[in-house]
C-alpha cells in the first residue's frame, strides 16, 4: 500500500506540473524570493511521457503482397491478374525489391553476335527460399553459381507477372548477367485477358507495355519473356506485333541494354501451334522483338530450316532445350550436351529451360556434385564471359552457409541463404595436364570453412613427378590496367601439404605490353620500382601489414606489387609448385578464402574526392550500384563516405567501439523515431523506438544485404518514413552508419559490420517484431 501511495503522490505531483502556468517573462526575469521555478523534466518523467505516447498508436494491417503472412518479413512478389497490372504504383514497400544497379560491364557485351546461353529458371512454381529478400534460414536451398557459363537469367513462373526477386537479379547482376521477368498468359482466362488489352485499339496495349517497362525500370531488372499460352482472335493477334514493337521501343530508351524475347507458342493465324522452330508462320514476331525462344520438340531438321529464316540474326533465336526432358526432345538431364551439340553446331543461342532439375529430382546431400557435373559435361560448348573492370574482390561466397564467418573469426553458427550477398564465382572445372593425365586439378565450392561469408573456393589437385608446377585459371578477364595494381589472395592448405601457391596473371597485346615487375609485399619487402607517393597511404599500410602474416583460422595472406604498360589482362590463375627438392607425387587440397585486385587509386583517394560519394536517400541506391557490388572500392566507398550535413541538427559521430556506452538521439517534433545505439564487445545493438505523437508518422524497417566484399552480413539498412523528418550520425566499431532524412525514405547505406542486430517498435504499421 506505501509503494502504491508513493507512485500516487508522484503522479499527482506531475499533473500539478503540467497543470501549472508556465512563469511569465517577467517572472523568470524577477524572480520572487523563496519561489523555486519549474526544472526540467527528470530522465523518469521523459521516459514515462514516451511510454504513454507508444501505447497510443493503433496498428494497421501489413500489405499482404509485400510481407510473409507467416513470418512478416519482406518478400518478392507478382500480380496475378491484368487489373494489378495496370493499377501497380511504385510505393515505398518496394523499394525493398529493388535491385543495386545494372549489370556490371562484360565482354564480350551481349550486342555482340556471339551465341548466347540462357537460363530459364522454373522450379516449383516460383518464389520459395528465394523470396525473402532479407534471406532466411533454409536447410538445403538451391543455389546457381555457375554464372559465367551464362548471358540471361530468366525467372519464370505461372502468374502473370513475374518478377525477378531481387536476390536473383542482384546476384546475376555482379556477374554481368542480364536478368528477365516473364509475362505470361494461359487457359481460358488467358485469352480474356488477351482480348481486354489486344483486341481493341492501341490505348489498351500500350497501357500495358508502358507499365510493363515501368516495372523492369524501377526494380532494375532488365527485359521481358512474353509468353502468350492461348489462342488469340484475328483481332487480338493481329495487334500483337504493334505491341512488341512498343514494348521493345519503350523498353530500349528506358532500360539500357533491356531485352525483349518472345516464346514460340501462338502463330500469325491466332491459334495455339508450337512450331519448335522459327519459321513463316511465327516470323512476324520474331522481327517485332529482341529475340524468339523455342519449343523443345526440335530435330536437327528444324535447325537446318531456320537458318534461312535467322538470316544474320542467329544468336536472337533461342533453341528451347528441356533439361527435364519431357515428351519427345534431344538430349536433357545428363544428355543436355548432346542437344548444346547440335544447337552450336549450326550457330544459334540456347535457352536451358529448368537446369534446376538436378535440385528438384535428385539427391539434395548431392546437389553440389550434381550441379557441378551438369554444367561440367556442357562447358566445350559454353562461352565465357569476362570481368573488365577493376577493382575486383571476392571471398567466393555462395549467398548462403552453415555459419557466418568474418575474416576468419566465426560470427554465428545456424543456416542462412541470403542470394544478395553471393559473391563473383570463378570458372569451376577439373583440368587435366596433357600426355598421361596423371596430372590435374579440380575446384568446387564448399561450406566447411570459410575467410568471409559462408563458404570458400576448394582446389584440389595432384603435381606428378615430371612437372614442376600446375595452374588452374580462376577468372577471365578484359581489363586494361594501370601502371601498377596491387594483387591479394588469403588461403590456406589442408594437411600435409609443403607446395608453393601464387598467383599468376596472362596479359595480352604482348607488342606493347610490357611487365616492370611483379614484387611480393610484406612490411620489410623492398619494391622494384618507384613508390607513387613519398610515404605510403595509411589504407595500404594496413593493407600489407597483414601479408605474408598468420591470420585467424589458420589463414595466410599473399600481397603482390605488379607493374605493367600497355597492357590487358587477360586471365587470373593460381599457380602450385612442387617443394624445393622433391621428387615424389604431390597432393595437396587449398582452400581459397578471398581475391582482390586494386589499383593505386583505391589506396589513394583524397577525403575531398571520397566527398563526392553521397548516399542518400535513392540516390545512394544508384551510386551503391555504380560503384560495383562486387569491387572493393564499393565497400570502402561504403565505409567511409562522409554523411551529408544539410541541417544544423547533425550531430558528430561518437566513438563507442569495444566500450560499454550509450547514445541516445531524438527529434520530438515532427520526427517519430529515436535510436539508442548500446555497444557491448563483442556486439552493438541498434534499437529504434517510437517518440511522436502521431501524425500520420508510419516507419518501415529492413535491413538488405549490400554485399561489397566484406563478410556477410555487411548490412545496409532501409527506413521510409512518410511525414517524418530526422538526421543523426553516429559510429560503432568504426563503422560509420549516416542516418539520413528525405520526404519519403531515410537510408542507412554505410553500415557494414556482422554484429548488427536490429529493434523495431513499428508504431502505427504493426507490432514489434525482431529483424536482426
Amino acid at each position: 500500500m506505501e509503494a502504491a501511495g508513493a507512485r500516487t503522490r508522484a503522479a499527482a505531483r506531475r499533473r500539478d506540473r503540467r497543470l501549472r502556468a508556465p512563469p511569465t517573462l517577467k517572472e523568470q526575469r524577477d524572480p520572487q524570493p523563496g519561489v523555486r521555478l519549474p526544472q526540467r523534466r527528470t530522465e523518469e518523467d521523459q521516459e514515462e511521457a514516451v511510454f504513454r505516447e507508444v501505447v497510443s498508436f493503433t496498428p494497421d494491417p501489413l500489405p499482404v503482397r509485400y510481407y510473409d503472412k507467416d513470418t512478416t518479413k519482406p518478400i518478392s512478389f507478382y500480380l496475378s491478374s491484368l487489373e494489378e497490372l495496370l493499377a501497380w504504383t511504385p510505393d515505398v514497400e518496394d523499394s525493398f525489391n529493388v535491385a543495386l544497379g545494372p549489370p556490371e560491364c562484360r565482354q564480350p557485351p551481349l550486342s555482340s553476335r556471339r551465341p548466347r546461353t540462357l537460363m530459364c529458371h522454373d522450379m516449383m512454381g516460383g518464389y520459395l527460399d528465394d523470396k525473402f529478400i532479407q534471406g532466411s534460414a533454409a536447410q538445403s536451398p538451391y543455389s546457381f553459381y555457375h554464372w559465367q557459363y551464362i548471358d540471361i537469367f530468366v525467372y519464370f513462373s505461372h502468374h502473370t507477372v513475374t518478377i525477378p526477386p531481387v536476390g536473383w537479379t542482384n546476384a546475376a547482376h555482379r556477374h554481368g548477367v542480364c536478368v528477365l521477368g516473364t509475362f505470361i498468359t494461359e487457359w481460358k482466362e488467358g485469352e480474356r485477358l488477351c482480348e481486354a488489352f489486344l483486341a481493341g485499339d492501341e490505348r489498351s496495349y500500350r497501357a500495358v507495355a508502358h507499365q510493363l517497362v515501368l516495372i523492369a525500370q524501377f526494380f532494375r531488372f532488365d527485359g521481358w519473356l512474353i509468353n502468350i499460352e492461348n489462342s488469340l482472335s484475328l483481332a487480338a493477334v493481329g495487334n500483337v506485333p504493334h505491341f512488341l514493337r512498343y514494348l521493345t521501343t519503350q523498353l530500349h530508351q528506358q532500360v539500357p541494354r533491356g531485352l525483349v524475347l518472345w516464346y514460340d507458342s501462338v502463330v500469325s493465324s491466332g491459334q495455339l501451334t508450337w512450331q519448335d522452330e522459327l519459321n513463316e508462320h511465327n516470323r512476324v514476331f520474331f522481327d517485332s522483338c529482341d529475340g524468339f525462344f523455342t519449343n523443345y520438340n526440335w530435330r536437327e531438321e528444324h535447325l537446318e530450316r531456320m537458318l534461312g529464316q535467322a538470316g544474320e540474326r542467329l544468336a536472337d533465336v533461342y533453341v528451347g532445350v528441356d533439361v527435364f526432358a519431357r515428351v519427345s526432345v534431344v538430349g536433357g538431364r545428363f544428355d543436355t550436351d548432346k542437344s548444346l551439340e547440335l544447337i552450336r553446331k549450326h550457330g544459334f543461342s540456347a535457352a536451358l529451360f529448368a537446369p534446376g532439375w538436378v535440385y528438384e529430382c535428385l539427391e539434395k546431400g548431392d546437389f553440389f556434385q550434381n550441379q557441378d557435373k551438369f554444367w561440367s559435361l556442357l562447358e566445350r560448348y559454353l562461352p565465357t564471359h569476362s570481368i573488365c573492370s577493376l577493382p575486383f574482390v571476392t571471398s567466393f561466397c555462395l549467398g548462403m552457409g552453415t555459419r557466418r564467418v568474418c575474416y576468419g573469426q566465426e560470427e554465428a553458427v545456424g543456416p542462412w541463404y541470403h542470394l544478395s550477398a553471393q559473391e563473383i564465382q570463378p570458372l569451376f572445372g577439373e583440368h587435366r595436364l596433357q600426355g598421361d593425365g596423371r596430372g590435374w586439378v579440380k575446384m568446387h565450392c564448399c561450406l566447411a570453412d570459410a575467410w568471409n561469408g559462408g563458404s570458400s573456393l576448394v582446389i584440389r589437385g595432384l603435381i606428378p613427378p615430371e612437372v614442376g608446377n600446375v595452374a588452374v585459371r580462376l577468372f577471365s578477364l578484359q581489363v586494361p590496367v594501370p601502371p601498377k595494381i596491387f594483387l591479394s589472395m588469403v588461403y590456406k592448405l589442408e594437411g600435409p601439404s609443403a607446395v608453393g601457391v601464387a598467383l599468376e596473371l596472362t596479359t595480352g597485346d604482348a607488342g606493347s605490353c610490357h611487365v616492370g615487375g611483379i614484387s611480393a609485399l610484406s612490411e620489410t619487402s623492398s619494391r622494384r620500382s618507384p613508390r607513387p607517393l613519398r610515404v605510403p597511404p595509411t589504407k595500404l599500410a594496413k593493407w600489407v601489414g597483414r601479408c605474408s602474416q598468420q591470420l585467424s583460422g589458420g589463414w595466410v595472406q599473399r600481397c603482390y606489387e605488379v607493374n605493367l604498360r600497355g597492357c590487358l589482362l587477360q586471365a587470373l590463375f593460381v599457380n602450385f609448385s612442387r617443394p624445393p627438392g622433391s621428387q615424389e607425387e604431390e597432393n595437396f587440397i587449398c582452400r581459397l578464402g578471398e581475391i582482390q585486385k586494386e589499383t593505386v587509386e583505391a589506396f589513394t583517394t583524397t577525403e575531398t574526392e571520397r566527398r563526392d560519394l553521397q548516399f542518400t536517400g535513392a540516390p545512394a541506391r544508384r551510386a551503391a550500384g555504380a560503384a560495383g557490388p562486387g569491387t572493393l572500392g564499393a565497400r570502402r566507398a561504403r565505409e567511409e563516405a562522409p554523411p551529408n550535413r544539410p541541417h544544423s541538427q547533425l550531430q558528430e559521430p561518437p566513438h563507442l567501439a569495444g566500450t560499454r556506452a550509450a547514445y541516445e538521439t531524438s527529434k520530438r517534433s515532427p520526427g517519430c523515431l529515436s535510436f539508442t545505439c548500446r555497444p557491448q564487445s563483442p556486439a552493438a545493438e541498434l534499437s529504434p523506438r517510437p517518440l511522436g505523437t502521431g501524425g500520420g508518422c508510419r516507419a518501415l524497417f529492413r535491413q538488405d544485404v549490400r554485399r561489397t566484399g566484406t563478410t556477410l552480413p555487411a548490412l545496409s539498412l532501409t527506413l521510409p518514413l512518410r511525414k517524418c523528418t530526422w538526421i543523426r550520425t553516429f559510429q560503432v566499431a568504426e563503422r560509420e552508419v549516416v542516418l539520413h532524412s528525405g520526404a519519403a525514405q531515410t537510408q542507412v547505406p554505410g553500415w557494414q559490420g556482422p554484429h548488427l542486430k536490429t529493434w523495431l517498435e513499428r508504431t502505427d504499421c504493426g507490432p514489434v517484431r525482431q529483424t536482426g
